[in-house]
């Protein structure tokens, strides 16, 4: 036999389940049903991130406005899905997309951030609301 079955009539046809041929490309194997899910909602996800990154950009994740992409990110995703994501979630995802290791902050941005000096207001200021 070549893989197929004798019917009565003495042909041969192949091995049917619910009207279609086992090997029918049309119904995946059921233990892949559940993974075929997990990759569409895979799938939804990153494309919701991705219309996310339309409105807060990757690039503002470097900087002093990090942790409010961060957030508004991460309330995007949750008002898409109605469940909650971590940051670290988000941020997870975005690996997938960009090196995020560009967008940390260098040692000389850090130092400008933390530099602090006196400020006053020019004498200038002063004589203008005198006169």
């Amino acid at each position: 036999m070549n893989g197929g079955v004798n019917n009565k009539n003495g042909g041969k046809e192949e091995e049917e389940q619910d009207g279609l041929s086992v090997h029918s490309p049309c119904k995946p194997p059921n233990s892949s049903a559940s993974s075929l899910r997990k990759e569409q909602s895979q799938v939804e996800l990153e494309l919701k991130l991705l219309e996310a990154l339309e409105i807060y950009p990757p690039v503002k994740l470097r900087g002093i406005h990090r942790h409010f992409v961060l957030y508004g990110l991460t309330e995007y995703m949750r008002r898409s899905f109605n469940r909650q994501f971590s940051a670290s979630d988000v941020l997870q995802m975005l690996d997938r997309f960009y090196n995020l290791e560009m967008l940390k902050a260098d040692d000389e941005e850090i130092g400008i951030l933390n530099k602090v000096e006196e400020f006053s207001l020019p004498p200038s200021y002063f004589t203008k609301e005198e006169s």
